[in-house]
């Protein structure tokens, strides 16, 4: 059996096909003539939004503000019209988050609140200058903001790394934190942090939650990550299952080594939902790109 291997499709939050129009975001009169046609997607603090019919629910967005809101931010442009989307605290109707509705989500959908929320809960904590924490206010349709004395920021990404790590065989490592339910087990992940390379990153994070030493490092692909404004970029490695298992740093309740059998197993009872918690192993839902990550390794 092959030890290394691609994945076998495009994570579901990275199927970008929005327009994003980076041209006019600069273009206040571009931006103004568009948002008389222009669509808005309101999003509360919870990260929840009108999900009708089997579509997400956009509204004119002159319905909020005669001209582009300070407070909505330019996603792009969809079928000739601008999409907006605003934050909106006292939104009613049927609402949904985007981790429930995992495998339900098109394309466009998922381009759209993927995008939306970044850049929304990135506003909700930059209204500050972080050096000597003057105000700043929100430019470029919401893509930077910049303070009275003319200093601009841009939205803040979080680079984590999320692995599987495999034996090189049959086998591969998968791991349970201690807020999940009991039979649910996913991949290994955690933040790049300063002056460390993504590679490094591997190797830290897997001996610091399990105590292995990974080799053979490759990379597979990467998908945003909302939550709150994450990109997560994918991994795998090679460890010797024979090494003990060590939890050092007490985010891992427990982890296991499991076979190609079992996960795929897994993989047809369908994810964490409600109706499979009799289910002797759950795995991560469609939404994420553990999800993707696991089913290529599976299907070697």
């Amino acid at each position: 059996m092959a030890s290394g291997f691609q994945l076998n499709g495009v994570p579901l939050l990275s199927r970008s096909v929005l327009d994003r129009a980076e041209e006019i975001r600069a273009d206040e009169q571009s931006l103004k003539e568009g948002w008389a046609e222009a669509e808005l997607l309101r999003i509360n603090k919870r990260g929840q939004f009108r999900f009708d019919d089997g579509a997400l629910v956009l509204e004119p967005a002159v319905e909020l503000s005669a001209e582009p809101s300070p407070a909505a931010v330019f996603l792009g442009i969809h079928g000739g019209k601008q999409v907006w989307a605003v934050r909106d605290a006292e939104l009613q109707g049927t609402l949904t988050d985007l981790r429930a509705m995992a495998g339900g989500l098109d394309d466009l959908t998922a381009d759209l609140l993927t995008s939306a929320m970044a850049l929304l809960n990135w506003h909700d904590k930059a209204g500050f200058n972080a050096a000597d924490g003057t105000a700043s206010v929100s430019t470029k349709g919401g893509w930077s903001r910049v303070t009275e004395n003319g200093h601009e920021e841009f939205p803040r990404i979080d680079p984590a790394v999320i692995c599987l790590i495999h034996d090189g065989g049959d086998r591969v490592l998968l791991a349970r934190q201690h807020t999940w339910p009991k039979t649910l087990f996913s991949l290994l992940a955690g933040f790049v942090e300063a002056g460390e390379s993504l590679e490094r990153c591997v190797e830290r994070e897997m001996r610091e939650e399990v105590g292995l030493d990974v080799r053979d490092i490759s990379y597979l692909g990467s998908q945003p990550w909302p939550f709150p404004r994450s990109l997560m970029l994918g991994f795998a490695a090679i460890a010797d299952p024979d090494q003990p298992l060590i939890f050092s740093d007490g985010e891992i309740a427990e982890a296991h080594w499991f076979t190609r059998a079992e996960v795929r197993e897994a993989l047809a009872v369908g994810d964490w939902s409600a109706q499979n918690q009799g289910a002797r192993l759950l795995l991560p839902g469609s939404i994420s790109i553990a999800r993707t990550i696991v089913e290529s390794w599976a299907a070697l």
